[in-house]
């Protein structure tokens, strides 16, 4: 099969997205997940000339990948500025220059205020002094698509005059997203037809939600090379997503990716914390729900002969699939979850577990395959094993000046312990002193928190309750609790007890 470079412009592209910047060790963790793991083709890490602290961002890149043997694969945006672009990305330790042109007459004339043969010999003199100064070449049409549209006889005699030069590829981009699918196919036909010793890359952007689809269509016409960017970060509705890229086109076009599916999601969780742009719960691939089932007939057509399973199998990307809990689940979401848990329940006790998730659905309280043991306790009024920690009383306290204080009384197994503790806050000195039980009195190791969320209801009110979301992890396995309070202190204690239940259970 044919195949197909991916190039991650997280970096560069990704973060012109408002509001992100990454920090040198940010980028550097990021490029090294990107090539390392991801095992993505090329990635672009920077535009030249932006600043003193963007040179030395590209510098450790640089250093690391020249050690690591992927100099190659790490690339610089510079510009037709008579090399100055070409001795700041020298200067950074870089080797392959993505030199920007006016792909379109519109930009060269209104931006440049240049005639097209003016610009193209720009282009070729910065183009020979890169090759040169021992820097590989590729070429960015910017506003390809609109040059398309409005003066394709500018873009053509542009390939006509540099298709001969030491340029290895031509990239281009729907630089404002105005490509239809069928527009996408027409023109990159167009291009790979005229010239078919090329090499074309193709850069899609968001704003009508079609880069995925363009990514597809362009490929399918005969483009080398996909740009894309973690969680399609970029300037206005972003560009095409990584992940939906890769899945796309393994399942869809007769091509080869040499990206690890594996590794997409732990390099999207990356991304999300450094740039601080959450997720959406239903972005594909790599949001939290995209892999759960809620309506109770899908959950019974898995069970019964996985009538609901799909090519994009959550095992693929590292994850698993999940049946919700709430006022939409029937008897198989909720024996999906029972499995998992390994808890088996009779008819008539399973009937009165599904009436009371179904209430609490109608409340819109979120229900997870962790508040199972509870709820099932809670209604068949039995004890169980995760009754055996309770919280018989506690008191935390801050004052100006001073680190807040807690002093806690468990009961273990019918026995209690006391202990006091200080901490950065509230919840904070509140663990401590838990973690001080564990260790002091029962010896016993206490889990870490790995994850910590807080929501609230919109609308501003002083007494809403706050759902508190904590990830614990616990001997390489991963729990997650919730607690719902009008108090956040008091929400995330109760999520903390119900996760020590948990490990007894």
């Amino acid at each position: 099969m044919r195949s197909i470079e991916i190039l991650d412009t997280t970096l560069r592209d990704g973060e012109q997205t408002s509001g992100v910047a990454f920090s040198a060790p940010e980028k550097l963790s990021i490029a090294r997940k990107l090539l390392e793991e991801v095992k993505v083709d090329r990635i672009e890490v920077a535009s030249a000339r932006v600043s003193d602290g963007e040179l030395e961002c590209v510098k450790a890149v640089c250093q690391w990948a020249a050690e690591a043997d992927m100099l190659q694969r790490v690339e610089v945006l510079g510009f037709c500025d008579d090399g100055k672009s070409i001795q700041w990305i020298k200067d950074a330790g870089a080797r392959v220059l993505n030199l920007l042109c006016k792909g379109s007459e519109k930009h060269c004339r209104g931006q440049l205020s240049k005639t097209p043969e003016e610009h193209f010999a720009d282009i070729k003199r910065n183009v020979a002094m890169a090759v040169e100064a021992g820097l590989e070449v590729n070429v960015y049409l910017e506003d390809w698509s609109n040059g398309m549209k409005d003066s394709p006889d500018y873009v053509l005699k542009m390939v006509d005059v540099l298709q001969h030069t030491p340029i290895r590829r031509f990239m281009l981009p729907d630089t404002l997203g105005v490509l239809s699918p069928r527009e996408t196919r027409q023109f990159v036909r167009q291009m790979v037809e005229r010239y078919p010793d090329v090499h074309f890359d193709f850069h899609a952007h968001n704003d009508y939600d079609l880069a995925v689809a363009n990514v597809l269509n362009a490929v399918e016409e005969g483009c080398s090379g996909i740009h894309c960017t973690v969680n399609g970060l970029g300037e206005r509705a972003g560009n095409a997503s990584l992940a939906s890229v890769v899945a796309v086109l393994n399942d869809m076009a007769s091509v080869e990716v040499h990206v690890e599916e594996k590794s997409i999601v732990s390099a999207s969780r990356m991304v999300e914390s450094y740039s601080g742009m959450a997720l959406a719960a239903n972005q594909p691939i790599v949001g939290e729900n995209v892999f759960t089932q809620t309506a109770g007939v899908h959950a019974d057509g898995d069970k019964k002969a996985g009538l609901y399973v799909n090519r994009l199998l959550p095992e693929r990307f590292g994850r698993s699939r999940e049946y919700a809990l709430g006022k939409m689940s029937g008897k198989a979401n909720i024996e999906q979850n029972l499995r998992l848990l390994g808890i088996n329940l009779s008819e008539e006790d399973m009937r009165k577990v599904t009436h009371r998730i179904n209430e609490l659905g109608d409340k819109k309280e979120k229900v997870t395959i962790d508040d199972l043991p509870f709820i099932i306790s809670d209604v068949l009024h039995h004890t169980s094993a995760n009754e055996r920690i309770k919280l018989v009383s506690y008191m935390v306290s801050t004052a100006y000046g001073l680190h807040p204080q807690a002093v806690v009384k468990l009961e273990v197994d019918g026995k209690q312990y006391e202990e006091s503790a200080t901490g950065d806050g509230q919840y904070d000195a509140f663990v401590r002193a838990v973690r001080h039980i564990y260790r002091n009195a029962l010896g016993r190791t206490f889990p870490w928190l790995s994850n910590y969320q807080v929501t609230i209801p919109p609308g501003g009110r002083t007494d809403a309750l706050v759902q508190t979301a904590i990830s614990w992890q616990y001997e390489g396995k991963t729990y997650r609790t919730r607690g719902l309070d009008a108090d956040q202190t008091e929400a995330a204690i109760k999520a903390t007890i119900k996760m020590l239940n948990l490990l007894e259970e």
